[in-house]
């Protein structure tokens, strides 16, 4: 696996222009990929990756500093810069949004709140003081969701029935049983493994300051009684089964529930990754950290060595302020500069390409375990995960993006890993004829209605974006040898099609991301252009550009669909889906890609990059949002590549 430092990860992404400063008039086309291209391979990484920064909101580095006070392992000079970080976030309303110029979010504005006065913040400054008062008008941390309250009650905030009745002995279950592990996402289950110990076991955080936050309840905590608003009829059914199962524990004997906290810590421990972290992710690596701790794992056991190493590398340190990743994104960021670099360069033999290409080509997970092998036993491995490591993980999404871009290069010493991916690929295809991105049929939908469910994201059921790119990889592979696959998956494809022409973007923001996914799959599918419903959305595209020539949508229309298509100013990388969507479905000589191209050479910097604050993409649509650095270096470059390719001939 690679050896590498943080700083080493992420020397490759400088940080991001602060203006559009440096405008050219209008490069021409040449001029503008030349940049593009001269600009993403300097940012190359020595060993052969692209790793930009990955922002998420607040939260997370919020609850960094948490962390570090339940452990009683705070480092007073990281948790200052983060605080610098936190307090330059803060909306002009008081609160914390989840992502640039969103309303204020109750529950990240709690954690926030409570990190800044861990770190010393006076509760009376005026930044807290307006905090305070907006988290109290929206019902205060009584309100907030499962996930903070759980954080609370792990300080001694809230009592503990304040959370969901996640008792350890879960683990114990057998698959056939309604709630299983097995039953939930990738993400969800190393969150929650960890998690059952730290509740079950009622952890305590070590808190060195005491410091408590009862002026954000309207109601005395240990008061309220109104920790669960009923949603549902099934809601409240689970509820009920809650209260039973509360009532029941003190009757669970104790060889029980060491075996099944045993089997929790087993469970972490094979899937710990290294320094790399439990499922790649900060909080399952956070659960993970503190569980370890909370079952007396000594200070220096390798175990716990490696958690706390995971986790300091997710941090991004600058001068004056610092903030943690929720991940790192290196494979993802590599294979789609490959697929960028390759239409921008139009050299089969780029160096700068195979370098990558080879950097990628030993991440292939081809025998290692993975919980895919629940529901696949006899499939062979062929994926590649979305972080430098995450064996027990590979990622249905990059996997074909990457393969994608080995096939591109035409070299034969890929050929291998190109086949081994489509066979995984086809293997991991659901009976709905789609994709999810880390399971099979992870469908059961009714766990979305358990108390801890509150976020609405327990589950990996097939989403029209990573069919999409499954599709795309498959028919530029061998479209008539995967055939069967191939016409489930547009079957899948035109069945989530939304009315008015678009697909939803459930890793990207939103239906423009959604509909140059699926649009690029129909066009390598073979798919006649001509038929209603991919005009439908091509009509979506244009009829939704804006007057600037660009395209932009706000992470809004994850709350109000009927603003699809939409937001006050164009982005680079919007603007980038809907030219590239355009171009698969005819329309390269269009007026309109015309015009977003003109968009995209007069809003280049001069550096060849562009300047982009938006959210990029949701890590769960209304609840947790990111910020990909690269999309507005490698996306913009590629559209205008393409329209090269696609108009020289006149």
């Amino acid at each position: 696996m690679v050896d590498r430092s943080l700083q080493s990860a992420l020397a490759c992404d400088p940080a991001p222009p602060a203006a559009p400063s440096t405008l050219d008039a209008r490069p021409d086309l040449e001029t503008a990929i030349a940049r593009g291209l001269a600009t993403l391979e300097r940012e190359q990484h020595a060993d052969g990756y692209w790793c930009y920064e990955f922002e998420a909101d607040c939260t997370i580095p919020a609850e960094y500093i948490l962390m570090m006070h339940f452990m009683d392992e705070v480092d007073q000079a990281l948790e200052q810069k983060l605080a610098v970080y936190l307090r330059s976030h803060q909306a002009a309303e008081g609160g914390w949004p989840l992502y640039y110029g969103g309303a204020m979010d109750l529950s990240c504005s709690v954690k926030v709140y409570f990190a800044l006065k861990l770190v010393g913040d006076d509760p009376e400054a005026p930044h807290m003081a307006s905090a305070r008062q907006v988290i109290l008008e929206k019902g205060g941390a009584a309100c907030a969701n499962v996930f903070t309250r759980i954080t609370l009650a792990l300080f001694g905030q809230v009592p503990w029935r304040a959370v969901p009745f996640i008792p350890v002995e879960i683990m114990l279950l057998p698959s056939w049983f309604p709630f299983h592990i097995r039953k939930v996402s990738y993400w969800s289950r190393t969150v929650m493994v960890p998690l059952f110990v730290l509740c079950s076991l009622k952890s305590k955080a070590a808190n060195p300051d005491k410091v408590g936050v009862r002026e954000l309840f309207v109601t005395p905590p240990e008061k309220e009684r109104n920790y669960f608003p009923s949603r549902s009829v099934l809601n409240r059914a689970f509820f009920w089964l809650d209260r039973v199962g509360r009532l029941i524990e003190p009757l669970v004997p104790g060889f029980i529930r060491r075996r099944a906290v045993r089997a929790a810590a087993e469970f972490v421990i094979e899937r710990l990754n290294g320094e790399d972290g439990l499922g790649g992710i900060f909080p399952a690596m956070v659960n993970a950290h503190e569980m370890l701790a909370v079952i007396r794992y000594p200070e220096d056991h390798p175990y716990r060595l490696y958690t706390k190493r995971a986790l300091e590398k997710l941090l991004v340190i600058r001068d004056d302020r610092a903030y943690c990743q929720p991940c790192l994104s290196p494979v993802w960021d590599t294979g789609l500069a490959c697929l960028t670099v390759q239409e921008a360069s139009r050299d089969r033999d780029k160096e700068s390409v195979l370098k990558a290409l080879d950097w990628l080509k030993p991440l292939q997970l081809l025998s290692e375990p993975g919980d895919w092998q629940w529901q696949r036993p006899n499939l062979r491995g062929g994926g590649w995960a979305f972080e430098f490591r995450n064996d027990h993980y590979p990622d249905i999404d990059d996997t074909p993006v990457v393969a994608w871009a080995m096939l591109k290069s035409g070299k034969m010493r890929y050929r291998e890993s190109v086949e081994r991916a489509a066979e995984w690929i086809c293997g991991m295809q659901s009976n709905s004829g789609g994709f999810g991105s880390f399971d099979v049929n992870n469908t059961h939908y009714y766990m979305n209605e358990i108390p801890f469910a509150d976020h609405g994201a327990l589950l990996d059921p097939p989403t029209s974006d990573v069919t999409a790119r499954c599709v795309t990889f498959l028919s530029r592979l061998d479209r008539e040898r995967f055939r069967k696959t191939i016409d489930a998956a547009l079957e899948f494809l035109k069945s989530e099609q939304e009315d008015q022409g678009c697909w939803f973007g459930r890793w990207g923001t939103n239906y423009i991301y959604g509909t140059w996914s699926v649009l690029i799959a129909l066009e390598a599918a073979g798919e006649p252009l001509e038929q209603s419903y991919i005009r439908r959305a091509a009509n979506w595209l244009k009829g939704i550009q804006r007057e600037d020539g660009g395209w932009g949508e706000d992470n809004i229309t994850y709350f109000e669909p009927q603003r699809a298509g939409q937001h006050i100013h164009s982005t680079s990388f919007q603007t980038a889906w809907a030219l590239l969507g355009l171009m698969a479905a005819g329309e390269a000589r269009s007026e309109s890609v015309a015009l977003g191209i003109d968009y995209l050479r007069r809003t280049q910097l001069s550096h060849g990059l562009w300047h982009d604050p938006d959210f990029t993409a949701p890590g769960f649509a209304r609840v947790f949002y990111l910020k990909y650095h690269g999309y507005s270096r490698y996306f913009p470059l590629w559209a205008l590549a393409r329209y090269r390719t696609l108009t020289e001939s006149e």
